[in-house]
């Protein structure tokens, strides 16, 4: 029984992935289709690898990095190396969210105080000129 097989049209709709998007990953190698012509046949092989491909950039992971991870399984030392070498860019990446993170709260923890101050300064702006509007003169 041969194998399954997917046209570009295919994969594009079963990923949610525009055309030109899986020929820039065609073109950066990370996928080799079968070609027959001007088609392009996609095997269980690459349709995998669009798939990790497309799940390493929802993480994070470069173009560079998704390339050795998918490309390692097919080279010595193989799966193992693999997963060792994912484990460690999941490090690095979790490192990096986590900062990240630390950052934006302290962002927004800055722009709360900065919030909390400027009504302050609005509420004494709004006080003084509630004073002033009672139509007697202020030495200003």
């Amino acid at each position: 029984m041969p194998a399954e097989t997917w046209s570009i049209a295919e994969l594009a709709a079963e990923y949610d992935v525009t055309l030109r998007t899986i020929r820039f990953y065609e073109d950066r190698g990370l996928l080799t289709p079968e070609r027959r012509g001007t088609l392009r046949v996609y095997h269980p092989r690459d349709k995998v690898r669009l798939g990790l491909i497309l799940r390493g950039k929802r993480l994070g992971f470069s173009l560079d990095e998704i390339a050795t991870i998918v490309d390692m399984y097919d080279a010595e030392p193989g799966e193992e190396g693999q997963l060792e070498y994912l484990l460690t860019q999941i490090t690095h990446r979790r490192a990096d969210l986590e900062q990240r993170r630390e950052d934006i709260d302290k962002t927004l923890a800055e722009l709360a105080d900065l919030e909390r101050r400027c009504h302050a300064d609005l509420d004494v702006l709004r006080s003084a000129g509630a004073d002033r509007s009672d139509g007697v003169p202020t030495n200003g």
